[in-house]
């Protein structure tokens, strides 16, 4: 899964993701991906579709 990088400033694929859930409005919860980009290294975060 692709998503962007804020310090190289690029959409890159994930390194080491794992699907997190986080909260969202009204008491649900929204899944997301977390993970390394494996350029420099920084936490990427995206939010998936429900």
């Amino acid at each position: 899964m692709q998503a962007y990088c804020v310090k190289c400033r690029e959409k890159r694929e994930i390194a080491e993701g794992q699907e997190v859930e986080m909260k969202g409005k009204g008491g649900k919860t929204r899944r997301a991906m977390k993970g390394k980009c494996p350029v420099c290294g920084t936490v990427m975060f995206r939010i998936m579709s429900a």
